[in-house]
């Protein structure tokens, strides 16, 4: 299988992460912080490990406040069902993915919060500007994407969590897209809540994610239950990170995220970053060259991740990614990507586009391969 859809998972995974978690599932296993055996301690330790791991990559004031989490869905619905209270004003945008998108609207066609969302320009970049004029008496909360998921562009953070900070409200960045491919320092962007997956571009497994909560938030528990160390209280204790991580966490999924964490590391955002955008801009620069295809978002390496989207004229885009699949063996997504309002900004839906997103291991032979698909495709058409 030729694979090509990281944005939504990557594959393969390092073979240090393979191993790290064989290795930890048949030896230290257990149930971290409920007992004082060697195998607990040692699965506490690998949570501890990975608290500081992320605090450190990612800027972060204090480890205990990074709480794992079952994925970035996850974390975003922890973010804002523990923040928002009732006749809170949120803004958000039209890049937004589902994990963003439907929990707010869920809250606001409940009459508990209103919201506002702000559209991107023609190539898919928010105005900083335009969120701003969007703040208002009641606005508690500012929810934005750091890069789409449809288009793989890059939104400017950091100065909308500057205006965030001069209007005294919060931050929340969905790190899905750029989580080990861009940098991300929670303090210097004024970010108050990251959510980010771990099963993405940290390389990690499925079934991992991690939320950050910043000094200026105070949340509700999304779950409630055991934490090991404290047993007494009737209620779920104050204390982070136990205050937002009812019951047995993913030990296993963590190590194998920091073990992705770790090639990450060792081969450099910026490195990584740089081998995936040269892998699109090979795509786009081939398809340019076809006849019925036509390209969305940024041509500006500078201002995107790795996705290219693109539709065809002769073929709708789920034909095209069925055919690649059971003829070519060629892993791509098509549809809305779970981003149906950029979708309907940029006319493409209810159809969609066919998405291709490299990885770290892909190579130019593997987009080579794509094309020689894509025209012996359309050509038979």
């Amino acid at each position: 299988m030729t694979y090509l859809d990281n944005a939504a998972t990557s594959f393969p995974k390092p073979e240090a992460v393979y191993a790290a978690m064989d290795h930890f599932a048949r030896h230290s296993l257990a149930n971290p912080g409920r007992a004082g055996h060697k195998m607990a301690l040692a699965s506490e330790h690998a949570i501890s490990d990975a608290r500081h791991r992320l605090n450190r990559f990612f800027g972060g004031k204090n480890p205990e406040r990074w709480a794992f989490t079952l994925n970035c869905t996850d974390a975003l619905n922890m973010a804002f069902k523990g923040t928002l209270d009732d006749g809170d004003h949120v803004i958000t945008t039209d890049l937004e993915h589902n994990s963003v998108s439907r929990p707010l609207v869920a809250l606001a066609t409940a009459g508990r919060i209103t919201l506002t969302r702000v559209p991107a320009d023609g190539g898919g970049t928010i105005d900083p500007e335009a969120i701003r004029a969007a703040i208002g008496p009641k606005t508690r909360l500012i929810a934005m994407t750091h890069a789409s998921n449809v288009l793989g562009t890059v939104q400017p953070v950091s100065e909308v969590g500057r205006i965030s900070r001069e209007h005294d409200l919060l931050f929340l960045v969905d790190g899905a897209q750029t989580a080990g491919v861009l940098p991300i320092d929670v303090q210097q962007m004024c970010i108050d809540l990251l959510a980010l997956p771990g099963h993405k571009s940290l390389l990690g497994p499925t079934g991992t994610g991690a939320l950050y909560v910043g000094s200026r938030v105070s949340l509700r528990p999304w779950r409630e239950g055991g934490t090991g160390g404290d047993s007494l209280t009737p209620t779920q204790p104050t204390d982070f990170p136990h205050h937002l991580e009812g019951g047995t966490p993913n030990v296993l999924g963590v190590v194998g995220l920091v073990a992705g964490l770790n090639y990450v590391e060792e081969h450099g955002v910026e490195s990584i970053h740089k081998h995936e955008l040269a892998l699109c801009d090979q795509l786009r620069n081939a398809l340019a060259e076809l006849d019925g295809f036509e390209l969305y978002g940024h041509s500006d390496a500078t201002k995107r991740v790795a996705a290219v989207s693109f539709r065809c004229d002769v073929l709708p885009a789920i034909d095209i990614a069925s055919i690649l699949d059971q003829s070519f063996d060629i892993a791509v997504r098509p549809g809305l990507h779970c981003s149906p309002y950029v979708h309907k900004a940029l006319g493409t839906a209810p159809d969609g586009l066919v998405r291709v997103s490299p990885g770290p291991f892909n190579t130019p032979a593997h987009i080579d391969r794509l094309v020689e698909a894509l025209r012996e495709i359309t050509g038979g058409i």
